[in-house]
C-alpha cells in the first residue's frame, strides 16, 4: 500500500519536524538526530515537576502531541514501534529537570521499562530527583503478571500534568499517578491489522471477524470473534471492562486506533453511551493510535471529583479532545410548516402490486447499481434506491394509491425524505410537478412529461449529459405507445450513456473520462430497470 512518506529512515524525524514547525514556537527538539529525538516545551518553568514520557513512534499524536502546559514537559520518541535509547531518555530528563524533580511515565513494555529505568538511574547518579511509574492498564490478558500499557496512559499524563502544573511536589505527583494507574483499565478491538511503513501488511484478521485485545504495536489479541456490528463489538469490550467500573462517576477514553472513520467512532460512542456504565467521555478521537489500524480502544477510569477537575482543565494541545459529561439526547419538535401532512389513504390493489414489484426489483439491483456507481461516483446509488424502495413498501398502507393527484406529491415527499442527496430532491421536484399537472387535468403521460420539464429547468441536465435524463426522456417520449415501448427506449438511452465519456452534470462530471468508458450511467441504468420492471408488472 502506498503511503505518504519519503525514505523510511527519515519518516520519524520528518514527522517530528513537521509537528514542531506547526507548533508556533511552543515546542523544540534537542540537537541529537537521528538517535536522540526529544520534543520539549520552550516555555518550561523548571521550578515545577517535569513529566517525561515517550516510547516508539507510530502512536501519534502520542506522545509528542501531548507536550505542553498541563500535560507533558517532554516526549522521547523512538523509531516506529521501537523504544528510544537510554541516551535519548537521559537527554530528555536532563533537558527539563530542575530542583523540583522529574516523573517518568512509562508504558509497560520491556524495552521501555529497561531504557527509561536505566536512564532514571543515570540521572539520579548525576544528582537529579527522578521517579518512574509504569502504566499497565491493558486487561485483555488478565493472567499476565506484566499487563501492557496502552491508551489509559493518557489519564496519567493529564491528571499528573494538572498537578505538576499547579506546583505539586514530586512525591504528590508520583503518588497520584500510581493511584490512577491502579484504577484504569483498557481494551481494544480491531477489524484489521496496522501497516508498518515499508513492510508488507499482515493479513491476519479475516472478513467477518474482529480481533479483541490486540496490542498497540499490532500484537495479536486474545481471540478473534464474529463481527456483527458496532453494538456487538462494544458490548464485548464492555464485558471485559465492567469489573473495573464501580458504579460511581466513570470516565471513558474513546480512542481511535488509526483509520476508523469519524462516522464509525460516533456509532461506537452511541453504543458506549447507551450502556449506562459511563458518565463522562474523552473523545472520540485518535489519541494513541497504532498507525492505520481500523479499530478502537476504550479506557475507563472510576473518577474522583479531583480527577474530573484535572481531566476537564483545558490544555492548548489540539490532540487532547477534552472531557464532556454524557447527557440524554435532546430531541425537539420540527419547526412549524415542516411536519408533513399525512395523506388520506386510499387502496388500489393493482397499483400496490405494481409498486411492490418495482420496489423489489430495485432492492434486488442494489449491488449491481452500487458496483456501476463505483465507476463514476461514490458507489451508493443502489443502496440509496434500495433504502427508498424498502421505505416506500412499508408506507403503502398509508398512501393514496387510488388518486394520482395525491399520490404523486406524496411519493415525491416520501422519496425526498428517504433518498437524501440530489436524487431525492430531483425526484421530489419531478413528482410534485407531475401531481400539479394531474390536479390541473393533465393526462398521466402529459403529467410525467411536465415533471421531466420541471426537473431539467431546475437541475439543468439535458439528454446527452450522462444522467438519468438520458433514459427518462426517451422513455416518456415513447410512453404513448405503451410501457413496453417506453422500457425499450429507456434501455437504449441508458446503454448509450456508456459511450458518453464526458459527463456534463451530476457527480460523474468530476470523474476522469477513462473511468466512464464502457459503463452505463448508474442513474440512467436505474431508470431503465424501473421501466422494464413497470412493463413486466403491468403485463403480469
Amino acid at each position: 500500500m502506498a503511503q505518504f512518506f519519503n525514505a523510511k529512515e527519515d519518516l520519524v524525524k520528518e514527522a517530528i519536524d513537521g509537528l514542531l514547525a506547526c507548533s508556533g514556537g511552543k515546542l523544540a527538539r534537542l540537537d541529537g538526530y537521528p538517535h536522540v529525538k526529544v520534543v520539549y516545551r520552550t516555555d518550561w518553568d523548571r521550578s515545577n515537576v517535569a513529566l517525561v514520557s515517550g516510547g516508539g513512534s507510530g502512536h501519534e499524536p502520542a506522545h509528542a502531541g501531548y507536550v505542553g502546559p498541563g500535560m507533558l514537559t517532554a516526549a522521547v520518541c523512538g523509531e516506529i514501534f521501537a523504544s528510544p535509547s537510554v541516551e535519548a531518555v537521559l537527554a530528555g530528563i536532563l533537558a527539563v529537570t530542575g530542583e523540583a524533580g522529574c516523573l517518568l511515565i512509562v508504558k509497560n513494555y520491556t524495552g521501555d521499562r529497561l531504557n527509561f529505568g536505566l536512564a532514571a538511574e543515570l540521572a539520579r547518579a548525576l544528582g537529579r530527583k527522578v521517579e518512574m511509574v509504569v502504566v499497565d492498564d491493558d486487561v485483555a490478558l488478565p493472567e499476565l503478571s506484566q499487563p501492557r500499557g496502552v491508551a489509559g496512559t493518557l489519564f496519567v499524563h493529564k491528571i499528573a500534568g494538572a498537578l505538576a502544573d499547579a506546583g505539586a511536589s514530586l512525591d504528590k505527583v508520583t503518588q497520584e499517578a500510581k493511584r490512577v494507574i491502579g484504577n484504569v483499565a483498557s481494551i481494544g478491538a480491531s477489524l484489521d491489522t496496522c501497516t508498518i511503513p515499508g513492510s508488507p501488511k499482515e493479513d491476519r484478521i479475516p472478513f467477518g471477524k474482529a480481533e479483541l485485545g490486540l496490542g498497540i504495536h499490532g500484537e495479536p489479541g486474545i481471540e478473534q470473534i464474529g463481527f456483527a456490528g458496532a453494538a456487538g463489538a462494544m458490548e464485548v469490550v464492555l464485558e471485559k471492562l465492567r469489573p473495573h467500573i464501580d458504579g460511581g462517576p466513570c470516565v471513558a477514553l474513546m480512542n481511535n486506533l488509526g483509520s476508523t472513520t469519524s462516522l464509525e467512532m460516533s456509532v461506537l460512542c452511541h453504543a458506549l453511551a447507551g450502556s449506562g456504565a459511563i458518565t463522562h467521555m474523552i473523545g472520540p478521537a485518535p489519541m494513541m493510535t497504532s498507525l492505520d489500524m481500523q479499530g478502537f480502544s476504550v479506557s475507563v477510569l472510576p473518577a474522583t471529583e479531583s480527577d474530573l477537575a484535572a481531566l476537564s482543565s483545558t490544555v492548548p494541545m489540539p490532540a487532547w479532545p477534552g472531557l464532556t459529561k454524557l447527557t440524554d439526547v435532546e430531541v425537539t419538535p420540527l419547526p412549524d410548516g415542516l411536519t408533513p401532512i399525512e395523506p388520506i389513504p386510499s387502496p388500489n390493489p393493482r397499483t400496490r402490486r405494481v409498486i411492490e414489484q418495482v420496489a423489489d426489483l430495485l432492492i434486488g439491483a442494489e449491488r449491481q447499481l452500487n458496483e456501476l456507481d463505483a465507476k463514476s461516483g461514490d458507489g451508493d446509488t443502489g443502496s440509496t434506491l434500495a433504502a427508498a424502495a424498502r421505505s416506500l413498501k412499508s408506507r403503502l398502507d398509508r398512501m393514496p394509491l387510488a388518486d394520482l393527484t395525491q399520490f404523486f406529491p406524496v411519493l415525491g415527499n416520501e422519496l425526498s425524505q428517504t433518498m437524501g442527496g440530489s436524487s431525492g430532491v430531483i425526484l421530489a421536484i419531478y413528482f410534485n410537478a407531475a401531481g400539479d399537472a394531474c390536479a390541473g387535468g393533465a393526462t398521466v403521460e402529459k403529467a410525467l412529461k411536465e415533471g421531466l420539464k420541471r426537473v431539467t429547468e431546475v437541475g439543468g441536465a439535458q439528454v446527452g449529459d450522462r444522467t438519468m435524463i438520458d433514459a427518462l426522456a426517451p422513455a416518456l417520449d415513447a410512453i404513448g405507445a405503451g410501457l413496453a415501448a417506453a422500457a425499450n427506449a429507456a434501455r437504449k438511452g441508458a446503454d448509450r450513456t456508456s459511450s458518453i465519456h464526458k459527463a456534463k452534470a451530476g457527480r460523474a462530471a468530476y470523474v476522469p473520462s477513462e473511468n466512464l468508458m464502457g459503463h452505463n450511467d448508474p442513474g440512467a441504468e436505474a431508470v431503465a430497470l424501473l421501466f422494464e420492471g413497470l412493463a413486466k408488472a403491468v403485463e403480469d
